[in-house]
């Protein structure tokens, strides 16, 4: 398995955990947790989009991922 495909899966990881954070912060009662949740959420969404640019440079970089 290459470096960018396990950068991939580890996007399809943190989009679940995103997802489930939102899913948290809607159904929580507590004002308090829905903040942290969705704070929570926003520092995911931060490291998903640097993991993305670096899977994307990856991909440039493999051989396999060259387009000849």
């Amino acid at each position: 398995m290459t470096v960018a495909s396990n950068v991939g899966q580890c996007l399809a990881t943190i989009k679940g955990i995103e997802a489930q954070l939102s899913t948290l912060a809607l159904n929580s009662l507590d004002k308090e947790a829905q903040r942290i949740f969705h704070e929570a959420m926003l520092v995911f969404e931060e490291i998903k989009q640097d993991l993305n640019e670096r899977k994307n440079q990856l991909e440039l970089e493999e051989p396999q991922y060259k387009k000849t």
